[in-house]
This record gives structure tokens, sequence and C-alpha cells, in this order.
């Protein structure tokens, strides 16, 4: 698959899922370019906001395997991954597979369970496996985790894991509706006898594996690969940070601009590929000192004064393209 059709695809998947869903565009864009680069998804808003929804529309459009787990404080690891069952009929243990063997996990409301539950996810997002009881169990392919999560401020959740946060490439947020999206969400609800808007499949399983293939044949010129180094790097100086971006990190931020890169139609990286897409794959990644967090200081705009900081590299377009 070529890159223009990588994006007109992704366009249109995108646009189908607009037809159902009330979200900004870009947010849904985000979401694409973290499965067009093989990573996972984290969702936070407060309740109400659509995120459900956004997750199995995606799943939809796909044409993936959907599969839902219901993070609650009384989930226990084994109901993600599955475990073995005695068979008294052949008097051996088999293994039965949980709600993480498919495509698309929507990981609902994953801060609600203890951090020990939310560790049984981190094998399965970074090896696209899990063991249980010593035996390894290779997951579908493709397979997207998106996760959604309240705000930590609310009563009854978690604060995930800083491991567990660096599996994410992308996290964003749905937001309120606009004032068009409000107006829509009431003629919905006003008019009970018109079907709510659904989803259709636009590609199948192994559209999306090639789509998953294009981003790899984006150039991404030595300086561009300098650019985002240098960023990552200048999180971990940055006087309100304790800990900056990871290793790990470094490679989604390169791998997303890639990707964000084939969604602009585009076969090489620009500098504002990398700045469109590092807030939403660098910011979770950052632990504020307690008094940047005291001050309120944001994740998000410590990686906007990076960028404002960090010197961007005069690229060649012709050269990119070679």
């Amino acid at each position: 698959m070529s890159v223009p059709d990588a994006a007109a695809t992704a366009e249109t998947v995108v646009d189908e899922i607009l037809s159902a869903v009330v979200a900004d565009e870009t947010v849904l864009e985000e979401i694409i370019a973290g499965v067009l680069a093989r990573g996972h998804v984290l969702l936070e808003d407060v309740p109400g906001t659509g995120k459900t929804l956004t997750a199995r529309s995606f799943a939809t459009a796909l044409g993936l395997e959907f599969s839902r787990i219901q993070f609650t404080p009384d989930l226990m690891p084994s109901d993600v991954t599955g475990s073995y069952v005695f068979e008294e009929e052949t008097g051996e243990f088999h293994f039965t597979p949980g709600p993480v063997f498919a495509n698309v996990v929507l990981a609902d409301e994953i801060n609600r369970a203890p951090p020990k539950t939310q560790s049984a996810l981190l094998e399965a997002m970074e090896e696209g496996q899990v063991t249980v009881d010593g035996e390894t169990h290779d997951l579908p392919n493709p397979f997207v985790v998106i996760a959604t999560q309240n705000p930590v401020e609310q009563e009854g959740t978690f604060e995930l894991p800083e491991a567990q946060r660096d599996r994410f490439m992308i996290k964003t947020s749905l937001g309120y509706p606009d004032a068009d999206g409000t107006r829509e969400l009431i003629d919905r609800r006003a008019d009970r006898d018109r079907p709510d808007p659904t989803v259709d499949p636009i590609v199948d399983r192994e559209t999306v594996r090639e789509l998953q293939r294009v981003p790899e044949t984006v150039t991404v010129e030595g300086p561009l690969r300098d650019y985002v180094g240098a960023v990552c790097r200048a999180t971990r100086t940055d006087g309100r940070v304790d800990v900056g971006v990871s290793p790990r990190g470094v490679q989604r931020l390169f791998e997303v601009s890639r990707a964000w890169a084939v969604l602009e139609g585009r076969d090489y990286v620009a500098p504002d590929d990398v700045k469109s897409v590092a807030p939403a794959a660098l910011a979770h990644r950052l632990v504020l000192t307690p008094e940047a967090s005291v001050e309120g200081v944001s994740r998000r705009a410590v990686v906007d004064s990076v960028l404002d900081d960090v010197e961007v590299p005069a690229m060649n377009p012709e050269s990119a393209k070679q």
C-alpha cells in the first residue's frame, strides 16, 4: 500500500467515526496515528464524554475483533489474561483465554483497578503475549489497547504506574463537545425514533496490517532524527521535571511521527509532524517535581516549552524524499 492510499484510507476511517461520534477530528487523528504506529492509546476524561463509544467505533471501522474489560477495584489479573481450568472429563488443565485476546481491547476506567491488576496488561502491551502459570500465549495481530481513565482527582481512582504509562504511545483527551457538538447530542436525544448513527466497517484486519507497514517506509532524515532526540533529552534537563522521557519514549515519538507523516500524505517526516504529535506522545511520560505539581504545572505545558526552546532543523523536502 502506498502512502497516498494509506492517507486516504485513514481519512475515510476517521470520517466514518465522526459520523457517529461527537469528537474533535484532531483527537481521532492522534488515535489512528497510534494504531498505524502499532502503539496503544490512553484516553483521559471525565465520565460521559464518549470514550467508550470512540474505542468501540474504531474497532468497528477497522473491522477488528473487539473486547471490553471493565476495570473495577476487585478485578483480578486472571480476569484480564485468562486462566487454566481443570476439566474433569480429561483430567487435565485447559487454558481459557481472557478478554485480552482480541484485536482491539478496551480497558475501560483502567485506573479504577489496583496497580497489581493494571500491571497484568504490561506484558501484553509490550510483547504482544501473556504468560500464565509459566506458559506463554501469543495475542492476536494486530493488537491495540485503548484504555480509558478518569482524572486521578476523582474518588476511587489509582494513579497508573509510571512503567504502564510509558507503554502507551499516545495519551489524549476527547474534551467537552463544542456548541455544534452539544446541539447534535441534544437533537439525538430529542428524536428517539431516529436510530442513533452507527459505524460501518471500512477496512478489514489484513488491510490494517498493511496500513501498519506503511510508516516503516517513511524517510526520516538525520537532522530530524537528531531533533527527535534533542526534544526528548530536553525534557530530562527541565527544572520542573523529576523524570524525563525514557529511551522507549524516544522510539515511540519517532514511530508516531512517521505515522503522522503518512496521515499528511507524505513519505518523509517534517519538523511539523514531530511538533504535532509530541504533546500527545511525550507529556504522559513525564514525572513532575513536587514543587511543579503544587504550582499546577501541566505536563503538556512542559512539552510545549521544550518544543519552543529546541532548535528546529532546516529541512530540504527534495532531499528528504530521496
